[in-house]
């Protein structure tokens, strides 16, 4: 009997390891074939996406041809209802696609890469739903702006580069009939943006572009083109006759086809004018507060409702207001002294190339350093002046994202109109260059492709994880600043730049709860300059252009500062999660190394058993 139990004991310890190995061949096969079907999905959608829009393609891979992109058709992406329906179509494929694979079966890395694919292409195809709420030709940051400055940084590394931009400036006129038609089909949904707004593109349309200055070859576009072309004639790839061919080219192009190209929608959108409306808030809008609400979601990976974000920004508000009360009141003659310690002449340094140097002395300390595998130290970098012709239409500075296989070549444009020297040149490098943009692209960009990084992860856009790590680092730069003045014994200038530091704080808190007020609780204008009037500044001229702005840039300011203000919740709950082993440089290593995510993501990452990347 015993034997015969012993026996079939046997048996059925024999058939369960049979069952457990089937299961955990069947586990792997699911695995594997997850996994598969997972980067199968990604490279879809990373090719997919980068080869219907060349300036995307060329921004965001030096080298399409390792990846497999190399068969390109050069192409700007034109607006027309059945591509707009084609899109979403694409997004719910994409999702189709996705919801069939268990994550529980990625990878690490591929979980992580899931989690924010997921709720991008989510976020996406809610916002496609809104067909006319977006603005392409916004007055500060529509394409009839930043179309000139994408193509004078257009990067020529080979001559089929030369190629495709003359390729993009021949379809320029087809490009912005495409986007007239839109704003055409805006204002018969009664989307279209204000009068006082398309004035404000027709000016740049008027003024970007002058057939004078073509015709003398001294345009940007002009003269940045032939620059490019040095390099591809030093190093063979060009002969000098073929540069001169080319140049002409250019020429032609811009005066045959853009130029018109501008003229025409300047003169087109003259026919949309008439309905006398001035900038308003979102909310004025059918469904004007979801579309804001999830235009926030989306602008600023921050999973936080609109009140909960209030809840957020008050408190800030009043703590800062009080503590720049509190050093204001301190010395009878602070006030007297701010102006004059605030003075660029004041300054140590003069030169962008002195500040940056400063800046990436100080910073050692708190922030990881590059992965130098080619023992330069730091990555390339060019600081150059924005075109008189762009003064009045560009940001005070900005930073183009080199592609993610050449960090090497970063540019930093100035805007020497509305940035002075300084302290508020050096902050405006610190933002841009270090530890901001500059530093937080290549050193992301660099451990990615360390660990073998999804490229999908390139084309998700975060804008809180990057304009709020930009904010967040921008305001140390004002302690590096004040540090820098104690040091030469210019007390009196490093108490004014803490000052400084707590004014421009509070300002930009202040827009931002005024962002929501436009936007989601209709504020009008008259609210806001007295709000505005309240903290002293009472020029309608100042308070009208203020209020413009946040009307015609719905949820930028909150890209920034809400941004801002996520990654100083994530820094404190880093602290109580880590404990004694937390520090400054382990955060800004996590928030780094982790890549551009939503807030949410990184919030779950923070603890050793969640599937940090």
């Amino acid at each position: 009997m015993f034997e015969k139990l012993t026996i079939r004991r046997r048996k059925l310890i024999a058939l369960a390891m049979a069952a457990a190995v089937i299961l955990t061949a069947a586990f792997c096969f699911f695995r594997f074939h997850d996994n598969r079907q997972f980067l199968a999905l990604t490279e879809d959608i990373f090719s997919e996406e980068l080869q219907g829009n060349t300036l995307n393609l060329h921004y965001t891979i030096a080298h399409p041809e390792n990846y497999g992109l190399g068969n390109y058709q050069v192409a700007l992406p034109c607006y027309s209802l059945e591509s707009r329906q084609a899109g979403q179509e694409t997004l719910n494929d994409y999702l189709s696609r996705l919801t069939k694979l268990s994550p529980g079966r990625l990878s690490r890395e591929n979980k992580y890469t899931y989690t924010l694919l997921s709720a991008y292409l989510q976020n996406t195809l809610r916002e496609s739903a809104f067909s006319y709420y977006n603005e392409p030709l916004a007055p500060s940051s529509g394409m009839q702006s930043e179309l000139p400055i994408l193509l004078a940084e257009y990067t020529f590394r080979s001559e089929r580069d030369v190629k495709d931009y003359l390729a993009l400036l021949d379809q320029t006129d087809e490009y912005f009939a495409s986007l007239f038609q839109y704003e055409k089909e805006k204002k018969q949904a009664g989307l279209l943006q204000s009068d006082a707004s398309l004035q404000k593109v027709r000016t740049q349309c008027d003024t970007i572009l002058s057939a004078g200055e073509l015709a003398q070859g001294t345009h940007f576009l002009q003269t940045t083109f032939a620059e490019r072309l040095i390099p591809l004639m030093e190093n063979g790839t060009l002969t000098e006759e073929k540069a001169q061919s080319y140049i002409a080219d250019n020429s032609r192009l811009l005066s045959t086809v853009m130029l018109p190209a501008y003229g025409k929608l300047s003169a087109d959108l003259v026919q949309l004018m008439g309905n006398g409306s001035v900038p308003a808030g979102l909310c004025s809008l059918p469904q004007g507060k979801e579309y804001y609400s999830l235009l926030v979601r989306t602008n600023t990976g921050s999973s936080l409702n609109m009140e909960q974000i209030k809840a957020l920004l008050y408190p800030k508000f009043e703590e800062e207001y009080e503590m720049l009360h509190t050093m204001l009141l301190s010395s009878e003659n602070v006030i007297d002294t701010l102006g004059a310690n605030l003075d660029g002449a004041l300054f140590p340094y003069t030169s962008p190339e002195d500040m940056i140097a400063d800046l990436q002395s100080r910073m050692s300390d708190s922030f990881p350093a590059f992965n130098d595998q080619k023992g330069k130290g730091y990555p390339g970098l060019t600081i150059k002046a924005v075109s008189e012709s762009l003064e009045n239409y560009s940001a005070p500075a900005f930073y183009l994202t080199p592609p993610l296989d050449d960090t090497d070549s970063n540019v930093i444009y100035i805007n020497r109109k509305s940035t002075p020297a300084g302290l508020e040149l050096y902050t405006t490098l610190a933002h841009e260059g270090y530890p901001g943009h500059l530093y937080q692209s290549v050193y992301s960009q660099q451990q990615m492709e360390a660990d073998g990084s999804n490229p999908v992860r390139q084309i998700l856009w975060y804008g809180g994880y990057l304009e709020g790590w930009a904010l967040y680092v921008e305001f140390i730069s004002y302690d590096y600043a004040s540090q820098l003045m104690t040091q030469r014994g210019l007390e009196d200038a490093a108490y004014a730049y803490e000052i400084e530091k707590h004014s421009r704080n509070m300002q930009l808190c202040l827009y931002s709860i005024l962002d929501i007020a436009i936007h989601y609780d209709g504020a009008t204008y008259e609210q806001v300059h007295n709000v505005l009037s309240s903290f002293g500044l009472s020029n309608p001229k100042a308070t009208r252009a203020v209020y413009d702005y946040i009307a015609e840039e719905p949820a930028n300011y909150l890209k920034y500062y809400l941004g801002y203000m996520e990654i100083l919740r994530l820094k404190e709950n880093a602290r109580t999660a880590w404990q004694k082993d937390y520090s400054d440089y382990k955060f800004h290593q996590f928030f780094l190394e982790s890549g551009p995510s939503d807030f949410a993501s990184l919030e779950a990452a923070l603890t050793p058993s969640s599937d940090r990347p």
